[in-house]
């Protein structure tokens, strides 16, 4: 008899295994087809758990397909009290959704939640704990908050990061519970578990960023136990450090010669730095690093091997706000890598490169080559690259700024009018970073003017005026040359431009200037000119006249004889006469 008994519970046991192992095989289709309102609520209403599971699949998959599933409150809800843990988690989700539209129903569940805060079993708690700071009603606010304390002191680490996670939800639901929340935070940040700490550091940007006094003694802690923490509790963290050494390590410099320097030097052996007599004179500005900084720089330094591209992004922006060069240098490698990933990855690692290019760029110009421009980049993308490219310019060797050069011109070339104009616009400030490479930037813009895209000439010869005013003595031949191809030049822009220069340069060479005559050509078509030309030959005839009228002055106050000593009414020292004196 025993041995037939036992073969029956193997094979009720089989049974039961059989059939959840077919309805977990079979739920992805089954809980796709809607089931009529009547027999859903029998299926909740059941005792038997594995009907129970089927109803509440089908409840979530309709909730999620967002269909009505509000009239199952009632049915859903009174299986909160189930031992089973998988119910607990759905109906837990299904009354986390609808809490707010139905708050009366929802604080029915409350007693039996808390009562889940003190189960034996420590995953049973963090999920009560969860889903009661989850229910956006305000009036359990106080209820939250003493399970948030309850769950601070929880044995199990699980439950005390349930709670710091908890704690932002409470500030939301009821910020009058900031106070109380504060203690607990402050027994949080310190905690042991590493996890634990990452979670409350985001609750404590997330309710009191001001508030560094809570950081003061745990902050060693959390830089020891950063490199273990999740990446989101990271980038908390790191920017939290951020914060926190702006405020408490500001930036010290002091003087000292380079004799007390290399004194103070010494190798692994502790041998006093070689030192030549040169080295011994002047004095030289060096930073200071408050020992708990550097312990944060070199703590977080692993973090640059990171597999999640933020963290990297994250370490390389704290390390160009409060770090020093050195520290800099090391982040530039890891945030040139992040250039392979997808193109929001590129993108934002392109941004960043250029905050830290703005201020260090020669590190840059070993990996010159990875901004170059290729044909699959969006336009955010290939902005950031000519960025990255003029700025490192004066800082590469010649072979690199050719490379550049020919990039530029290659695309300033191209049909897309965007990157033509940003190509442009990038050997304008090559030229302006490089005064050796000006003249073949200058020969590059002036084969752009003569182009059937008027947008391009525009942008050319907007360049070139910029290049000619930071020295106007050396650019009268390309002023001429300009004036030159006034008839190529159809563009209104570009013309009018052209127009602006020569009147410019109207006042050198005296009679051999050419702005009289280019005037007088253009005044024999003045009303077939676009408006924006007419008013710039309005100007030049403005300009060449009042040069005409302060050269004749000139020559007239010349040809005056010089006033005699004993004149009744001498001029003043250093009298020069106007054009209103002399009239």
């Amino acid at each position: 008899m025993e041995s037939i008994s036992r073969i029956s519970d193997l094979l009720e046991s089989a049974r039961e295994l059989t059939l959840d192992a077919a309805q977990a095989a079979r739920s992805t289709r089954i809980t796709t087809r809607s089931l009529p309102t009547a027999q859903l609520k029998k299926l909740l209403d059941s005792r038997n758990d594995r009907e129970i599971l089927e109803g509440l699949r089908r409840v979530i998959a309709m909730m999620y397909r967002q269909q009505r599933t509000l009239p199952f409150f009632s049915s859903v809800v009174k299986n909160v009290a189930s031992p089973n843990i998988e119910i607990k988690k759905l109906v837990y989700i299904y009354l986390i959704h609808h809490a707010e539209q139905e708050p009366d129903l929802a604080l029915l569940s409350i007693n039996t939640i808390q009562k889940s805060l003190s189960d034996t079993n420590p995953q049973v708690r963090a999920l009560a704990l969860r889903t009661m700071s989850g229910i956006r009603v305000p009036v359990i606010s106080q209820i939250v908050s003493l399970a948030i304390k309850k769950g601070a002191g929880d044995m199990s680490p699980h439950v005390r990061k349930a709670a710091a996670l908890a704690i932002p939800k409470c500030y939301r639901l009821e910020p009058n519970t900031l106070p109380q929340l504060l203690d607990y935070l402050a027994a949080l940040l310190g905690d042991k578990q590493y996890f634990v700490a990452g979670a409350a550091v985001s609750a404590f940007m997330e309710i009191c960023p001001e508030r560094i006094d809570l950081i003061h003694k745990h902050y060693r802690g959390l830089v020891k136990k950063i490199v273990d923490m999740d990446e989101w509790s990271q980038l908390a963290v790191l920017r939290m450090m951020t914060l926190y050494a702006r405020k408490c390590f500001p930036r010290r410099t002091r003087s000292a010669t380079s004799k007390d320097v290399a004194t103070d030097l010494q190798d692994f052996y502790g041998e006093r730095g070689a030192q030549g007599p040169a080295e011994t004179e002047g004095e030289q500005q060096f930073i200071v690093l408050d020992p708990d900084l550097v312990l944060l720089l070199n703590g977080i330094k692993p973090l640059l091997q990171s597999r999640n591209s933020g963290v990297v992004i994250a370490v390389a922006r704290c390390y160009a706000e409060i770090g020093t060069p050195e520290y800099t240098k090391a982040a530039i490698g890891p945030l040139v890598a992040l250039l392979r990933g997808a193109q929001d990855i590129e993108q934002v690692a392109l941004y960043n490169i250029v905050s830290v290019c703005l201020a260090h760029p020669a590190p840059f110009v070993k990996y010159a080559s990875h901004f170059l421009v290729r044909a699959t980049d969006t336009a955010p993308v290939w902005e950031l690259k000519l960025e990255v490219l003029t700025l490192i310019f004066p800082h590469s060797p010649p072979q690199t700024k050719s490379l550049i050069l020919n990039e530029l011109e290659h695309f300033s070339r191209g049909t897309n009018k965007a990157l033509v104009r940003e190509a442009v616009r990038a050997i304008g400030r090559c030229a302006q970073g490089d005064p050796a490479t000006a003249p073949r930037c200058m020969r590059l813009l002036l084969g752009q003017i003569t182009s059937l895209d008027g947008t391009l000439a525009a942008e050319s010869l907007t360049v070139i005026r910029h290049l000619i005013q930071l020295d106007p003595e050396a650019h009268m031949g390309t002023v001429v040359r300009l004036a030159k191809n006034l008839d190529s030049a159809t563009d209104p822009q570009a013309r009018a431009t052209i127009i602006w220069l020569v009147g410019e340069f109207s006042g050198l060479n005296g009679e051999d200037n050419i702005a009289a005559d280019v005037l007088r050509i253009l005044l024999k078509d003045f009303a077939n000119e676009s408006e924006v030309a007419k008013r710039q030959i309005v100007l030049l005839a403005a300009k060449v006249y009042l040069h005409h009228i302060n050269r004749e002055a000139e020559k007239q106050a010349q040809s005056e004889p010089t006033p005699k000593d004993d004149d009744e009414n001498p001029a003043p020292p250093g009298f020069t006469p106007s054009l209103r004196h002399i009239v």
